[in-house]
């Protein structure tokens, strides 16, 4: 796209001042060009939102202007000066930070003393530096303690003070990286009226994210990327509907938008009885065929002990009848569990307990039907391959063919092979981790059909932290907070999924009234 088309935007607007100018920066990885002569000025007092689908060249970008890689051609211009940055440190030192999705903190130490680590500039001060965090916590509208230790903390909170870290360094650009994945509807809330008071302060914010909605309710400029190039750059009162913007993204007409339909009830597949297993302690609720069963709640409320007690990777406390699975007790099923039509696993991590990165496309299907082509004790590669082949096809898998390594895919592509390769296997009962966590709108819309249909034959355990794709998907709702079920409810209790949010912050449904009353009163 030609220069003028990019900045046209901005030249009809009042510009701010650009703090940051990307000129014609290129990277590549072997014979991938992950960004292609992307120019991008990042503005103060803006907040960018940065769209693109996976392996559009998002990551590359900040990972450049955050100092983790080095361009191989271009500038990055700070203060209308080059910068030439070797490394996170020198970002730093420019005013450049960002907040991953993976938090950076050491879990043994307080809030304060994480702070602390990496000022290498004078006699630290441990109370003037409370004071500051304190400071800072009020002045954006952070609840936060300064003496609590790290372990201690919820995701949200966790997310506060890698912002915080920033904010102490006197950053003027922060680069979010999915910033509300592991919040709670009233915890976004929080974060969009504190980006949006940094913004007011003459902070440049850079969001990335696939969500739309959160996209149009904060940015003040989005620009797309797609295949290494940006492609379209928009002041917010120019952009186009949610529609029109996602289109854009992919470069094509999309698909009518996902909706849940009724499907007939079958018989139970899952029943937990007072299921208990580490954090997670308790638990009932049952499952039936044609059912999603969506548990919500933020990451680290005991969902990954629910998960590891329903597949066989722990097992429970309590009764043998605690968990019942296909009408088996936990024991016996997991003594005889049948390949075909029994329960299949989407875990989380698609690149670690999904598949073997390594791996060509044939094995990778193979780990969990292998069972299914043998003959003998040998394996019929013939008949495996066809077979892998016809998942490819079927669930539209882009890839140099069966022998392309699993690391090699795109994110959304490699979790269309998983579920291809588990929904061979014709399973009852499905147990689907997050499975559209860091994908694209388009490949995200796509594992979403996926499992709406597979309710015509199976149930659906969908445990997700993503409370769009559960509003989405689910016939039935458990939502989760410190290891307990809150409330488990039906779609059709409206006055209840409207209090979900609420709900996942640990409030249960018809106390927010009466904590509105209190606080009146008093």
């Amino acid at each position: 796209m030609e220069q003028k088309r990019l900045f046209q935007a901005q030249e009809n607007g009042k510009a701010a001042p650009a703090l940051i100018r990307l000129d014609r920066i290129c990277k590549s990885y072997g014979s991938v060009r992950a960004n292609r002569d992307i120019s991008l000025e990042i503005r103060a007092g803006e907040i960018l939102a940065l769209l693109g689908e996976n392996g559009a060249g998002k990551s590359t970008l900040m990972s450049i202007l955050s100092g983790k890689s080095r361009q191989d051609s271009g500038t990055v211009f700070v203060d209308g000066l080059p910068a030439p940055f070797r490394s996170p440190r020198d970002a730093l030192a420019a005013g450049i930070g960002m907040v991953y999705q993976h938090f950076m903190l050491v879990e043994a130490m307080t809030v304060t003393q994480n702070l602390m680590l990496g000022q290498a500039h004078g006699i630290l001060n441990p109370s003037a530096m409370r004071a500051r965090v304190l400071e800072l916590a009020e002045r954006y509208g952070f609840e936060i303690n300064p003496d609590a230790m790290i372990a201690d903390l919820s995701m949200g909170e966790r997310q506060r003070v890698e912002i915080l870290k920033l904010l102490y360094r006197d950053c003027r650009v922060l680069i979010l990286d999915e910033p509300t994945a592991v919040l709670t509807p009233p915890e976004i809330d929080q974060l969009f009226a504190a980006l949006r008071r940094m913004a007011a302060d003459g902070r440049a914010i850079v969001f990335i994210s696939h969500k739309m909605k959160e996209v149009l309710d904060l940015a003040t400029e989005i620009s797309i990327l797609r295949r290494g190039e940006i492609v379209d750059h928009f002041l917010r009162a120019d952009v186009p509907g949610e529609r029109e913007l996602a289109e854009r993204m992919v470069g094509r007409q999309m698909d009518v938008a996902v909706a849940q339909s009724p499907v007939e009830k079958g018989e139970v597949l899952l029943e937990l009885s007072g299921a208990s297993f580490g954090m997670a302690r308790e638990l009932s609720c049952s499952l039936r065929r044609g059912e999603v069963l969506a548990v919500v709640g933020v990451a680290g409320n005991g969902q990954r002990e629910l998960v590891e007690m329903v597949t066989g990777e722990a097992k429970p406390e309590g009764g043998r009848d605690s968990v019942r699975i296909l009408g088996k007790n936990w024991h016996d099923f997991m003594r005889s569990r049948p390949d075909r039509k029994s329960m299949v696993y989407i875990p989380e991590d698609r690149k670690g307990l999904a598949t073997c990165p390594s791996l060509d496309l044939l094995d990778n299907f193979l780990l969990t039907n292998r069972n299914g082509f043998q003959n003998f004790g040998f394996l019929d590669r013939r008949h495996s391959a066809a077979a892998a082949e016809n998942v490819m096809e079927e669930y539209q898998v882009v890839a140099d063919g069966l022998h392309a390594t699993a690391g090699s895919l795109s994110g959304g592509n490699l979790q269309k092979m998983v579920l291809g390769r588990e929904f061979f296997r014709d399973p009852c009962l499905i147990v689907a981790e997050n499975p559209t966590q860091g994908l694209d709108i388009s490949a995200m819309e796509e594992v979403w059909r996926r499992i709406l249909d597979a309710r015509d034959h199976a149930g659906v355990l969908l445990v997700t932290s993503d409370l769009n794709e559960a509003m989405t998907l689910a016939d039935t709702f458990a939502v989760m907070y410190r290891g307990r079920f809150i409330d488990v409810f039906p779609r059709s209790d409206a006055a209840k999924v409207a209090s979900i949010g609420l709900m996942m912050a640990g409030i249960p449904f018809g106390e927010e009234d009466g904590r509105k009353e209190q606080h009146h009163e008093a």
